[in-house]
């Protein structure tokens, strides 16, 4: 395992190149940078791959190219498009690619929507394995964040794991975040449970202590490590065990996060890099 850095403007809050968020990285101490894909092909494409990432590993990239919800025609431009990405990934060594499930639908019951949603993945996994990349899916587990939704969807490991199965190319896997892990109240055992292959990449985050759990829909979030709320040693001991090798990211969603709100990008860099040497130590992964 190793840690990666993911410091968008819509998480930690850094308005910054791609460039720059891999400089920044890079002097936090982090070996690894989330990247944004769009961003990577258009320099590959005007300066070369060579100037893409350098002395800083790509951990991976989201699936932002494709809006799994939009309507056949734009889901289809995005599908064709998919391609080019995945071959620059590759190229960059970049291959872990990542996107989220919903918890909930307002027009379609549980089963028909997994149905829907198998039938929409299959493509971009295919696509994904062609260009020897995998694909990890994260669900959301707070309870708060599928109210006022007709109907649930996938909102725990195991349902994730049935899905990821369900798409059958064998290149799809869990995006396990922490914060969902223990928001849908899920065991260390829940983990241990996984092989190393089903786990594509980790998202670690803390949560407050003066908010009750059935009050914690997608924040508030603290650094990891932060609070000793959510067991981040054991569930790092966890991924340990059925050995993981991925990147663990820090994200702590700088709306939810005054500390990092008020930071600048290289202290909040920074502070990120050493909440995790932190929890290397009390885990044991040194």
């Amino acid at each position: 395992m190793y840690k990666g850095f993911r410091g968008w403007e819509r998480d930690v809050g850094i308005h910054a190149s791609l460039n720059e968020l891999i400089g920044l990285a890079k002097t936090a101490g982090f070996r690894g940078v989330e990247i944004d894909m769009q961003e990577a092909a258009r320099l590959a494409d005007e300066k070369g791959i060579g100037c893409v990432g350098a002395n800083v590993l790509p951990t991976g990239w989201p699936l932002n190219m494709i809006d799994l919800w939009d309507n056949e025609a734009k889901y289809r431009k995005g599908l064709a498009g998919l391609p080019r990405f995945a071959k620059v990934g590759r190229q960059l060594g970049s291959f872990r690619v990542v996107g989220v499930v919903r918890p909930y639908s307002d027009d379609l019951p549980f089963k028909e929507n997994f149905e829907w949603h198998v039938e929409r993945l299959k493509p971009v996994a295919r696509i994904l394995k062609n260009n020897g990349c995998v694909l990890g899916l994260e669900y959301i587990g707070s309870g708060k964040a599928r109210v006022g939704h007709k109907h649930e969807f996938i909102h725990t490991l195991s349902d994730m794991v049935d899905l990821c199965d369900a798409v059958g190319t064998g290149n799809v896997g869990i995006l396990l975040d922490s914060f969902h892990w223990y928001t849908a109240q899920e065991t260390l055992s829940d983990i241990q449970q996984l092989t190393a292959e089903q786990v594509v990449y980790v998202h670690v985050n803390d949560a407050p202590t003066d908010v009750p759990l059935e009050e914690l829909g997608e924040g508030p979030r603290c650094i990891p490590g932060e609070t000793g709320v959510i067991d981040l040693v054991g569930f790092l001991k966890s991924l340990k065990q059925i050995g993981y090798d991925g990147p663990i990211v820090p994200e702590p969603n700088h709306r939810f996060c005054d500390d990092i709100r008020q930071m600048s990008a290289l202290e909040a860099a920074k502070a990120l890099s050493a909440a995790l040497d932190k929890l290397w130590l009390e885990a044991g992964l040194s």
